[in-house]
């Protein structure tokens, strides 16, 4: 079962809680005099419950939507929505269904899709649903034409959405692809990625394509770490081969750069928890190529989507470890956000606030279950 929450959770020890819940705890000082700064974290209220493999959106409004995770034995309940001006979250309606390691696809109008996961009892999902900020209400809306969970979920250029990947019902590793329509409110099919992949990135690239990179299929003796990488056509509908990362990874991270590269991150081998990377790479669009990138300052995997580019060009690394990192692309440098290392890192969510702040939540990690505490991060 690699790559699933539940199945790491197995070996874990649930901590007492830590004490992070206190608001405008510092929990590091700016960069030494000399060096470029890169920013601060602070401890700030708890969520109401614990969350991993859960989903932050940030609203136009300028909340963040909180939704949903797996707690140690299923989904957590509901959502919630974090206000800036507080520092705190407040409850919302309940969802229309439980769900953990869906996604969270902020719509044109506002709105949000969450779509797939994992139901009680580990039971894959089609259905999705959609937040509205203007009611604080979810509602339904189509089901997904393939029940999936682990997938990706890629905005693309007009609103559309693309459901790429991921772990079917059975066990079935996907290649199939998807569209949501959010003016018709219904997903369509569109054409297979050349292999099936769960545990990859997605990423919108300037030109309207998306690129999908690594990830695995398979599983025990025939799990095969992915190091492909294939390109989407929204015009054509179809994916192509696009090369291969240098190194094969999955359970990483991926993020366009100001530049127009995709700066790769983290990701494991076979071997998983053991086989951790803290390497980095990049890939040009322009010429269809990767080049080694440099080393991170730690090892992380299970930090999908908690890479943010920030207003300044910079990208925060907040997931799977427990100390966030700063990649300054001028200088092609990691540079470690100071402090104290408590996060919990692994399967976290991040969410970007107005100012350039960062808010990161929940997770697992450092031998403790899901949690509840949030982070901000400040340039």
């Amino acid at each position: 079962m690699k790559g699933k929450p539940w199945s790491c959770l197995a070996s874990l020890m649930v901590a007492a809680t830590l004490g992070l819940g206190l608001p405008n705890d510092a929990a590091g000082t700016r960069s030494e005099p000399g060096q470029p700064s890169t920013g601060s974290l602070i401890a700030i209220a708890d969520m109401q419950v614990a969350r991993s493999a859960h989903s932050a959106t940030a609203l136009a409004d300028g909340r963040v939507l909180v939704a949903g995770g797996f707690i140690v034995k299923g989904s957590s309940v509901g959502a919630q929505a974090y206000q800036p001006a507080t520092r705190r979250f407040v409850a919302l309606p309940p969802m229309i269904t439980t769900r953990h390691s869906h996604t969270a696809t902020l719509l044109p109008d506002g709105k949000v899709l969450i779509a797939g996961g994992y139901g009680e009892g580990a039971v894959t999902l089609g259905s999705a649903e959609l937040f509205d900020p203007r009611t604080n209400a979810f509602a339904p809306t189509g089901a997904m034409k393939t029940p999936r969970a682990d997938h990706v979920a890629i905005p693309l250029i007009g609103g559309k959405v693309l459901i790429a990947g991921g772990l079917g019902s059975g066990w079935n590793y996907l290649a199939s692809a998807e569209i949501y329509d959010p003016a018709t409110g219904r997903f369509s099919p569109t054409g297979e990625m050349t292999m099936p992949r769960e545990s990859h990135r997605g990423v919108l690239l300037p030109d309207g394509r998306v690129v999908v990179v690594g990830g695995h299929n398979g599983q025990r003796k025939n799990l095969t770490i992915l190091a492909s990488a294939e390109l989407y056509n929204p015009a054509s509908g179809r994916f192509s081969r696009a090369g291969a990362m240098r190194m094969p990874r999955h359970k990483h991270d991926a993020v366009l750069l100001p530049e127009g590269r995709v700066l790769i991150t983290g990701g494991a081998d076979h071997r998983d928890d053991r086989g951790v990377y803290s390497s980095s790479e990049l890939f040009d669009p322009k010429t269809g190529s990767f080049i080694a990138g440099p080393e991170m300052k730690l090892g992380r995997y299970k930090h999908g989507g908690s890479s943010l580019v920030l207003p300044n060009g910079k990208v925060l690394v907040s997931g799977g470890a427990p100390q966030a990192e700063i990649y300054d692309p001028t200088s092609r440098v990691f540079r470690l956000v100071p402090g104290k290392p408590r996060m919990a890192g692994q399967f976290s969510a991040a969410a970007p606030i107005s100012g350039g702040e960062v808010l990161i939540t929940g997770g697992y990690g450092n031998g403790t279950g899901p949690r509840a505490s949030a982070w901000l991060y400040r340039p």
